[in-house]
Parts: C-alpha cells; structure tokens; sequence
C-alpha cells in the first residue's frame, strides 16, 4: 500500500450529489499524485484509473461540460473531474448500491448485507475462532 486515508470532509455539503463529487474530486487529485510518483520513479503508468460511483447525478456532473446553477458551489471540483475524465486519468464506471463496499463504514445495513460485504473484503470474526 502506497497511499492510504480517511478523514472527515472540512465542508458541510448540502446534498449527497455534492459529498459525493468532492469525494470523487478528492480520489482523482490522489490518482494524479500517485501517477506522479510513479513517473518520479521511472515507473511507466499509462492505464486509466477506474472510478466507480453509485450516484447518478454525479456522474452527470461528471461528464456534462455545462456548469448549473444548482452545481456552482462546487465548480472548481467539477473542472478537475472533468479534465482528468477528458484526458483519460480516470473512468467513471456505474456501481450498485448494494455493491458498494465502503458502506459496511458508513452505513446502517442488515445482517445479510453486513455478512456479504464482509466476506467479500475478507473480514472475519475473531471472536468465533477456536
């Protein structure tokens, strides 16, 4: 592991579309860094990062060039999405709700939602071992 971080967002957001697409802003300004290193490194990096987002109006945002006044609070996270999506940084690809990992950290979730999140990051129960 190269590079890893959690942290709360310093900004209050007014909808889940705008802590999603500053999460979004925050993880690619971080794949640039790291293509930087790798490139400081000698490293040849030349694959588009995959990004997935369960928030169809960020991935809206995303890819619409035209700045709403709904979004203005947010425009200069949407330009740094944008130019890194136009280069070829990254790829936004869809992701199911109930297919999203990080909710076992943020979510409330059922005992069969919890149990499948957990075998698929490959937790286990400590307790109930022998």
């Amino acid at each position: 592991m190269i590079s890893w971080k959690s942290k709360k967002q310093g900004i209050i957001s007014k909808s889940s579309c705008e802590v999603e697409y500053r999460a979004m802003t925050t993880v690619t300004c971080e794949i640039q860094l790291l293509v930087y290193l790798l490139q400081d490194l000698k490293v040849s990096f030349e694959q588009t990062s995959l990004l997935y987002c369960d928030n169809d109006s960020t991935k809206y945002i995303a890819r619409n060039p035209v700045i709403h006044e709904r979004t203005i609070h947010i425009e200069i996270d949407c330009h740094i999405v944008r130019e890194k999506l136009k280069k070829g940084l990254i790829h936004l690809l869809p992701i199911s709700t109930i297919e999203q990992l990080a909710y076992i950290y943020n979510k409330v979730l059922g005992p069969q939602s919890f149990k499948n999140i957990c075998s698929k990051l490959g937790l286990i129960n400590i307790c109930s071992l022998p």
